[in-house]
């Protein structure tokens, strides 16, 4: 059975010597912020894929060791972080999830002398040299999903709801211009701040617009919160919910959905759904009792960013363990991924 073993902090690591024989991935992931709630699923996988990797011989014989940063701080706080890390030679890689302008500035300090995994949804564009994204662009991810929504659910008045942020503006850029070939209208559109909100004024939009669907790009506790309010208003059955930030934590949090009108279009959801259908995938239940085998009965979920964060960690190990790559290269692992994606009504929690 794979080594489990116990991430260290950032500051530890960037003191103390490292062992002889060993890789270190930096994991710079939410500790804190409005993601936070899925830092025990995100630790648990990149675990589980580190010592994964040890017990099949590392990488060119190392052991992985997993450094942990706190990515839901401000973004000059966690680049500062990664900077003394960097500084000090405690990283070989870098692999994480966080808000667009946190992984920026990642990307900025480390300038491509150290690779860097960047593994949820992006906001597309350009990419940072040394940086290599396994995710979707938001053009990727939410043009099936509207798509469908719009045919299938007759959704054609979207209010667009998100977070005031990077990811969230390209996500409205992209929707747009995917609702306009689809022949629906955007009737509302509002971008919030980060944190404790009162959603009063994003109801009352949805409600003077007449909108019949709302995409929300709203991100962890914040996509919660809203979720709650937006079925305590009677909203959930005759206004369509699409998110592209919505996984398993959150569907927890929120305490699932008996409507049948809210969708998700984030990756593991999708993967999910593509593993019933190829028996060559990884699915997501193979993955949740691994990590169930070595972290007990009491195993935090496996979700979308944490599913990310297990390829990822498996992608660096290829990037290091190729000797002739000068630069990032695609992932030599199999995602799960689907010709059409597939979307199902989510319902609560058993």
């Amino acid at each position: 059975m794979p080594r489990w073993t116990v991430p260290m902090d950032a500051w530890e690591a960037a003191v103390t010597g490292r062992a002889p024989g060993v890789v270190r991935v930096g994991l710079a992931v939410p500790l804190s912020g409005p993601l936070a709630m899925t830092a025990p699923s995100a630790l648990g996988l990149a675990t589980l894929a580190a010592g994964e990797l040890t017990e099949a011989g590392g990488v060119r014989g190392r052991a992985v060791e997993l450094v942990t940063v706190d990515a839901g701080r401000r973004p000059a706080e966690v680049g500062a972080d990664v900077a003394a890390l960097q500084a000090a030679g405690a990283l070989d890689v870098v692999v994480g999830f966080s808000t667009s302008d946190v992984s920026h500035a990642v990307a900025r300090v480390l300038a491509g002398r150290t690779p860097y995994v960047f593994t949820p949804p992006h906001e597309g564009g350009r990419v940072t040299r040394g940086a290599l994204r396994i995710g979707s662009s938001p053009l990727a991810q939410h043009a099936a999903a509207l798509a469908w929504l719009v045919r299938h659910r007759r959704a054609r008045r979207w209010v667009l709801l998100g977070t005031d942020y990077v990811w969230p503006q390209a996500v409205h850029r992209a929707a747009r211009a995917v609702l306009r070939d689809l022949g629906a209208d955007v009737v509302g559109e509002l971008l919030v701040p980060f944190g404790p909100a009162d959603p009063g004024p994003a109801l009352d939009l949805v409600r003077r617009s007449g909108a019949d669907a709302v995409l929300l790009s709203l991100v962890g506790r914040d996509l919660v919160t809203f979720n709650r309010a937006f079925g305590r208003a009677g909203l959930g059955r005759r206004v369509v919910r699409l998110s592209g930030a919505l996984e398993e934590n959150g569907l927890y949090a929120i305490g699932g959905d008996d409507t049948g009108e809210l969708y998700a279009c984030m990756p593991s959801f999708a993967a999910a759904a593509a593993a019933a259908a190829d028996a060559t995938d990884e699915g997501q239940l193979a993955l949740q009792e691994r990590l169930a085998a070595h972290a007990g009965p009491d195993a935090p979920v496996v979700c979308a960013y944490a599913r990310g964060v297990h390829d990822g960690i498996r992608a660096a190990a290829g990037l290091l363990d190729d000797r002739t790559a000068t630069r990032p290269r695609p992932p030599r692992v199999r995602l799960a991924r689907a010709d059409g994606l597939v979307f199902r009504e989510v319902g609560p929690p058993a």
